[in-house]
């Protein structure tokens, strides 16, 4: 099958529970992740601090989740909220060729994400309509800015 994009690697992977500061401990102070930012979001209810691994191109971000408010949707300190990001070439291009083969996508479209890449996300349950998704994964579609596109051209991704 030839599709029009190419996915060239991690970008992300996300992890939640209802409290930040222990997963800082396994994956900071014990792990030695990088604390690099933070980002906070009424819309999404999320309180997160983004740590990373790696350099360059090919560093892949660690956001550590908890909710603003435990009580409120979307709950980012559940499994189900946890995910993981892929670098794709042409997010536009990627989303209308999955969409026209039956992937299932989460309300929302591509917009801004909280490291400034636009985004998008596949729903992680398949429905009648769009018989395919992420099987139980929130998978995170990131567009990859170009230093990351040269870099992983550079190796030959496909």
């Amino acid at each position: 099958m030839t599709r029009p994009f190419k996915v060239l690697g991690i970008q992300q992977i996300a992890i939640g529970g209802p409290d930040k500061q222990r997963l800082q401990t396994l994956w900071v102070d014990m792990f030695g992740l990088e604390k690099t930012g933070t980002f906070k979001s009424e819309r999404e209810n999320v309180d997160e601090d983004i740590c990373a691994i790696g350099t360059g191109p090919f560093k892949v971000e660690v956001d550590l989740m908890q909710p603003l408010d435990p009580d409120k949707k979307p709950a980012v300190h559940t499994t189900p909220l946890n995910h993981i990001g892929l670098w794709i070439d042409d997010l536009p291009q990627a989303v209308e060729w999955l969409t026209a083969q039956g992937v299932r996508f989460a309300p929302g479209g591509i917009r801004k994400g909280a490291a400034g890449y636009d985004i998008t996300f596949l729903h992680p349950k398949a429905n009648d309509e769009f018989p395919i998704a992420g099987e139980g994964v929130l998978i995170e579609l990131v567009q990859a800015p170009p230093e990351v596109i040269q870099a992983f051209s550079a190796l030959g991704a496909r």
